[in-house]
């Protein structure tokens, strides 16, 4: 991709490759993409928040010749429980539901992640396209094949690897999202480019953030950015397997949980409350304070941080919880290893690895600074 923005195409077609090759397509009304991504396929179960059935018609219309089957789930984060995935499992079942039928999902990413861990399990696996709705969903959770529902202990601790057969980021979807849940979006967007990709900083940082909207060049260039980033890591590390990080190597698909780690113990601090992205942008400030105490990251590099994020619009700081009960969290997350914390941080932008086992005076002193 250039560094400059131009003039783009109708639609640009991303191409994930590996073992499941599949194309995501950016641009605006995509819907007649849909009947190739979804192939023969006799049944399609649209999962969508009951929230945004009157979408459907619209944005899944080239396939309602099909045997169609609405499943509504309850909107955002309370829909990522067993018992929900379980009914859609007994719906899925009342209807028949083959091997050679397809899934689509219509939403943002917690409808992305039950959706997907639904297809990946009914059956031991059906084909799933996703049409995200929000900007986080199309920069995050629908591309990469991660899928996964919450439980009491934490968030994501139960999924699966399933990649989609295609994806759709319809920017025309974008247009009734509530400004800040695009806000909201721009953490993850903001972090593919500390962790990857520095014209990110530089195109959020030189445009009016409230230019940003559905129908906006730079706003499209940033999405396609985004993604670009998260193909590169997922296609050379689908499952999470690591990096070289033994010989200080890039840590693989983790870097993608930049910031991750206080994110989800916040989230699940609010009770699901705050939004991802407003939680990945404390979460990467965090860690950017961890890394210049524990290894040496310029403190040029951690103010950048604060300042890219908050122009846009998203939150630094953060006193809702204690230390304690945040650090408690941290201890399950998934990239911890026996009682041993591991954080994705940055030695530069665009270089992140690993920091296993920081001392608990560096992880206070760093949550100190986020509270000031």
């Amino acid at each position: 991709m250039s560094d400059s923005i131009t003039d783009h195409p109708a639609e640009s077609v991303l191409h994930v490759g590996g073992a499941s090759p599949y194309d995501v397509v950016v641009g605006h009304h995509l819907a007649h993409h849909l009947p190739g991504m979804v192939g023969d396929a006799a049944r399609i179960a649209v999962v969508c928040p009951e929230s945004l059935e009157h979408l459907v018609e619209d944005a899944v219309g080239p396939l309602l010749d099909r045997d169609v089957t609405v499943l509504a789930l309850p909107d955002g984060e309370e829909s990522k429980t067993a018992e929900v995935a379980v009914a859609c499992w007994e719906a899925l079942g009342e209807e028949g539901f083959t091997r050679s039928d397809v899934v689509v999902t219509l939403g943002g990413g917690a409808t992305t992640d039950v959706g997907g861990f639904v297809a990946a399990s009914w059956l031991r696996g059906v084909r799933v396209v996703h049409v995200p709705t929000t900007l986080l969903a199309m920069v995050d959770a629908a591309v990469g094949g991660k899928t996964g529902i919450n439980t009491s202990a934490g968030k994501n601790l139960v999924g699966a690897f399933h990649e989609p057969s295609g994806v759709l980021c319809d920017l025309a979807l974008l247009e009734s999202l509530p400004r800040d849940e695009l806000v909201a979006g721009l953490g993850e967007v903001v972090k593919c480019g500390f962790i990857a990709d520095p014209e990110i900083l530089r195109l959020v940082e030189e445009t009016d953030p409230e230019s940003l909207n559905a129908s906006s060049p730079v706003l499209r260039e940033l999405v396609e950015r985004a993604i670009q980033v998260k193909i590169d890591v997922v296609v050379a590390d689908l499952r999470e397997a690591g990096g070289s990080e033994l010989t200080g190597g890039h840590p693989g698909r983790e870097a993608l949980n930049y910031g991750h780690t206080l994110a989800h113990a916040i989230e699940r601090a609010e009770d699901y409350e705050i939004r991802h992205g407003e939680a990945v942008a404390i979460g990467c400030v965090y860690v950017a304070e961890l890394a210049h105490r524990a290894a040496g990251l310029s403190a040029e590099i951690v103010e950048r941080h604060r300042e890219a994020f908050s122009r846009v619009g998203l939150p630094t700081s953060y006193e809702g919880a204690s230390f304690e009960d945040l650090l408690a969290t941290m201890r399950v997350d998934k990239k911890s290893r026996g009682n041993q914390l591991r954080f994705i941080v940055l030695s530069d932008i665009g270089a992140p690895t690993v920091l296993a086992g920081p001392s608990e005076e560096d992880l206070r002193a760093a949550y100190e600074a986020v509270t000031a």
